[in-house]
């Protein structure tokens, strides 16, 4: 029986290496492809593909809002896809839900295909949608904050602990993570990390930079208004006016 299959990430990587581990399943068949999440509701509102491989990190409206888009009960057999997302990782766990940690290997891929294709040849389409709807209200509750990154390092994933970062600059479509000796880039953007980081030990001072406000050193003023964060390492940092007053506050909380 053949099915059909709908890549949804915005990771032409990650899509093309989909497609590769696919090729030992001639059973399924990829319909399309999807780089963010509106294309991706479109996608499976008019495909109505059996399996989709689902990313959670999406630009703009990530794999939640899909779900919530499409509604729980029209969603085909979902695989999710994820790079460092461990709530998501343990409300997936905890509903037998399955998911593809980024970067996969061939084994685990085939796991979770097989998996996907036992669900459909017994049509029990009902459970993967409970499952989903539980999962929904699980994560709409958390709200723990991130406590360890993945870093990609040498084709294996090296878990930083959040309160060793200093500092966090934007670098593009990714952030890299300063510490006391080292630097690391992840991908990521500011809104993302910022919405992720516990706000009474982070805080963004301006567009393109967040601080550990437990390695500030002093607060400088500069000119025409400006202010610099000096950190405990040195490291100079411009503050965004606009934040001034909040980080005074934030700093009063912490002496």
């Amino acid at each position: 029986m053949k099915y059909e299959a709908l890549i949804v990430d915005d990771e032409p990587l990650a899509r093309r290496s989909i497609r590769k581990h696919l090729k030992a399943f001639p059973e399924f068949e990829v319909v399309g492809e999807c780089g963010d999440g509106e294309s991706a509701v479109a996608a499976i509102r008019e495909r109505k593909p059996d399996l989709v491989f689902l990313d959670i990190q999406l630009p703009e409206f990530d794999g939640f809002d899909v779900i919530r888009a499409v509604g729980k009960d029209e969603m085909p057999v979902t695989i999710f896809v994820t790079a460092y997302d461990r709530y998501a990782l343990k409300a997936f766990e905890a509903h037998a839900l399955d998911y593809l940690l980024k970067p996969f290997s061939e084994e685990r891929f085939r796991d979770g295909l097989l998996r996907a294709r036992r669900t459909l040849e017994l049509g029990k389409q009902q459970a993967p949608n409970h499952q989903l709807s539980q999962l929904l209200d699980e994560i709409n509750k958390k709200k723990d904050h991130l406590e360890r990154i993945p870093v990609p390092l040498k084709g294996r994933f090296l878990f930083f602990n959040v309160r060793d970062i200093d500092w966090i600059e934007a670098e593009g479509n990714y952030l890299r993570l300063h510490s006391s000796a080292t630097s690391h880039l992840v991908r990521g953007n500011m809104n993302e990390m910022e919405a992720k980081l516990d706000p009474e030990k982070f805080m963004r001072i301006h567009r393109s930079t967040i601080v550990n406000l437990q390695r500030i050193r002093e607060v400088q003023p500069w000119f025409h208004g400006h202010h610099r964060v000096v950190m405990i390492n040195g490291q100079e940092l411009k503050l965004s006016r606009y934040q001034k007053d909040k980080l005074r506050l934030l700093l009063g909380k912490e002496s």
